[in-house]
């Protein structure tokens, strides 16, 4: 008989059960989250977060969706080292966060991770290559230097020919471009991206999904805030929030390991975290 040749789904779902990466990923986690939950001190106390299980590899592209109040502005605030978790360990390239002083959690914030948001957030005063060379600012990186870093990520953004132009005179995609070469401009480990179409018309934000395939595909690693189902479903990997919990991932590899080996994954997630969400093929 001649031995049936393994697909590439049939081989990824072996490596999910055995603990490893998806393959071309690096073994090593950029992000780990183990049982974190968040509680806000109001008056009754809001949990926005139960017991939440994540770790996210190297090179990997991440939609975590979800609706209005599910949980998931908390978690990008608790990946991005902008709050800290009430319970549980938010580990980034293998540092536990909370046992970072201050100055020292915001040096690994700067260094690590590149920031998109939907609102752009950029300096209408300065121009486009300022801009961008400001997401070096706090990093000790000498000025000539951070233009040089900061003309190459324009480059790579497709902005070369805009960079004395102010924000002001860039349409809403070419802002957006803007934003994503000021986060990737320090190289971070990891690129946090909140509703990165938001402000966007559909065939702008479309350009917009199509530069961030085209980053994964150069090896950054991405993870993409959204509510729109639609977006989530062209990424290679959905995690799924509901009132504070993930009720659906389609690759996590820790979590499928541990479902395999020990047959209880809801002790580390707080409910069904390895299943894919039913609508997604």
């Amino acid at each position: 008989m001649t031995p049936s040749k393994e697909t590439p789904a049939a081989a990824a779902s072996v490596d999910v059960a055995l603990g490893r990466p998806p393959a071309g990923m690096s073994m090593r986690p950029i992000l780990d989250l183990d049982r974190v939950s968040k509680i806000y001190a109001t008056s009754p106390p809001v949990q926005a977060l139960r017991a939440v299980s994540l770790t996210v590899y190297s090179g990997e592209l991440v939609a975590i969706v979800g609706p209005s109040g599910s949980g998931k502005t908390t978690l990008l605030h608790l990946i991005g080292t902008l709050d800290r978790p009430t319970s549980g360990v938010v580990r980034l390239l293998g540092l536990d966060v909370a046992k970072l002083a201050d100055a020292d959690l915001a040096a690994l914030r700067a260094t690590t991770i590149g920031f998109v948001f939907q609102q752009f957030f950029l300096s209408e005063h300065q121009t486009v290559l300022d801009n961008v060379a400001d997401g070096l600012l706090y990093t000790g990186v000498a000025q000539a230097e951070r233009r040089a870093r900061a003309l190459d990520a324009l480059q790579r953004v497709g902005l070369s020919a805009r960079l004395r132009a102010r924000p002001t005179q860039l349409s809403g995609g070419q802002r957006q471009r803007v934003a994503i070469a000021r986060a990737l401009v320090g190289q971070p480990a990891l690129v946090l991206a909140d509703e990165p179409t938001g402000n966007l018309d559909s065939t702008t934000g479309q350009s917009i999904l199509a530069l961030i395939d085209e980053l994964h595909a150069e090896g950054v690693t991405i993870i993409v805030i959204t509510h729109d189902r639609d977006i989530a479903q062209r990424m290679p990997r959905r995690v799924e929030m509901l009132d504070g919990k993930i009720v659906g991932d389609t690759g996590s590899a820790r979590s499928g390991s541990e479902l395999a080996l020990n047959g209880n994954h809801a002790e580390r997630g707080g409910g069904d975290q390895t299943s894919p969400v039913g609508s997604w093929s």
